[in-house]
């Protein structure tokens, strides 16, 4: 029996709710029995405005698996729709996505895993432990690298048996973002030809996110322009840290530029332009390198869905070239940060080509290869970056011109700028395999550790050396798929 409620000291206020019922469904999280915690994130406790004695008190154990609900929360399920793997999907929604509301500190709070909900399609509205806890340490992870990103309050687990590929057991992670607002809230409404519906909601984000949209002449055209510069900039963080996303659908694209539902995700480990990490992904539509130009598919997906606002097919086409312009100019910038390089100069580009070409001919580990390089820069000892390659030759060509540079930067400051822009640690696919093991047997200290790493990533954590070596061999029959 689900009790009424549960005194977390949050204060809510329910912005989205404001938009009426064409755009959610009102509903509690369905119970869980005999949870459990599996992870906390005192930082994201902070952010909201909960105080972290609280987040671990069985109030919140309770409220965060669905069991209880937050004192002045509003649960609801938002209807959208999108195109998945490019196709049209039509009506779509939160399916296993929960929104209790909006804190007073201005972030949205929803329970992902906490049950059915009308847009579920013959889903169970579960998720699992070990999909829980790979978006509860990425969303961590991917914060504490500087890349735009939902967070995790917390994980809870469940005995509850749930059925995937084999039966596993129930999990909730409670999410936390300005917005879950998504490309495909444009397009259900577009869709069906509810154009008021769809003023509304932009209206809705304007006010809210892009004010400086409402002075523009043009205020819709001005907000597709603001998202589209907001994803080239996602995009570029994507890439240059080596993240994989592995379901670019229109569903899962942030109106405010975050990355959202953490899913078949992987950060690189060889870099190999082409890799595929979503094994449901048969056709290669979501690899590495396909990203920027899927992010700019999906802006003219979105850009069609605000036509009946902006009116004008040459006014959504202007509002998307700022795209093409400033996602090169923003990877760029961040690949010159990871070569210490403060200023841009003459040859930048080819230098970065380079040995981005490099990289890929010999499938160096990536983030191995940038935290050597960083080092190597302080110590003038580049032996243990050039045993990475095969082609020993072609990288000290490529040194070469590199050195050239570094002289204009100097080595001090380039290097000092370096090991704060090529982590130690990512979250690779074994590590969190590492801690899902663990986990499934009662065991939460990998998972902790694995944490402490991935928030401070820059960092040397002497004796754990360890979580940022090569992958073993086994690492590379991990498969993730649209499950995970």
């Amino acid at each position: 029996m689900q009790a009424s409620t549960a005194d977390l000291g949050l204060d809510w206020k329910h912005g989205f709710a404001t938009l009426g019922p064409d755009f959610f469904t009102e509903l509690r999280p369905t119970p869980l029995p005999d949870p459990y915690w599996v992870g906390t994130s005192d930082g994201v406790a902070r952010l909201i405005g909960l105080d972290v004695r609280q987040l671990r008190s069985d109030e919140a154990l309770q409220a965060f698996t669905g069991n209880q609900l937050p004192a002045g929360a509003r649960p609801l399920a938002s209807v959208y729709s999108g195109h998945q793997f490019g196709i049209w999907a039509g009506q779509l929604g939160d399916g296993r996505a929960i929104l209790l509301g909006e804190t007073t500190c201005g972030h949205e709070v929803q329970l992902k895993g906490a049950g059915r909900t009308p847009y579920s399609r013959m889903g169970d509205g579960r998720a699992v432990l070990r999909s829980s806890i790979r978006e509860f340490l990425c969303s961590e992870a991917m914060h504490a690298l500087g890349v735009h990103t939902s967070r995790a309050l917390c994980i809870t687990g469940s005995p509850a048996p749930v059925r995937r590929e084999e039966v596993e057991t129930a999990a909730v992670v409670t999410r936390v973002a300005q917005s879950f607002i998504r490309f495909g809230h444009f397009e259900h409404f577009a869709a069906s030809g509810q154009h008021a519906q769809l003023r509304a909601l932009a209206d809705y984000v304007i006010d809210r996110y892009y004010p400086q949209c409402r002075d523009d002449s043009h205020p819709y055209a001005a907000l597709l322009q603001a998202v589209s510069e907001r994803t080239a900039r996602l995009m570029a963080q994507w890439q240059a840290v080596g993240f994989c996303h592995g379901v670019m659908n229109t569903d899962n694209m942030s109106i405010l530029g975050l990355t959202i539902d953490y899913g078949p995700f992987q950060f690189l480990d060889a870099f190999v332009p082409g890799h595929v990490c979503n094994h449901s992904d048969t056709q290669g539509r979501y690899a590495y390198n396909r990203q920027p130009n899927v992010a700019y598919w999906n802006l003219h997906c979105l850009a069609q869905a605000l036509l009946p606002l902006i009116g004008d097919d040459e006014q959504a086409r202007a509002a998307l070239e700022p795209y093409k312009t400033l996602f090169p100019a923003e990877f760029m910038a961040r690949m010159r940060a990871k070569l210490g390089l403060a200023e841009a100069r003459d040859g930048d580009g080819v230098l970065i080509d380079g040995i981005l070409r490099l990289l890929a001919q010999g499938s160096v580990d990536y983030t191995i290869f940038w935290r050597r390089l960083s080092h190597a820069v302080g110590s003038g000892d580049f032996e243990p970056v050039r045993d990475l390659f095969a082609d020993r030759a072609a990288f000290d060509a490529w040194l070469l011109s590199y050195s050239e540079l570094l002289v204009l930067s100097g080595r001090a400051l380039a290097a000092n700028l370096m090991l704060k822009t090529n982590p130690k640690f990512v979250l690779r696919n074994h590590l969190g395999e590492q801690a899902i093991r663990a986990a499934k047997l009662g065991d939460f200290g990998e998972l902790q550790t694995l944490q402490r790493l991935l928030e401070n990533p820059f960092d040397e954590h002497p004796g754990h050396d360890a979580y940022a070596a090569f992958p073993p061999d086994w690492a590379s029959s991990i498969e993730i798929s649209c499950s995970s």
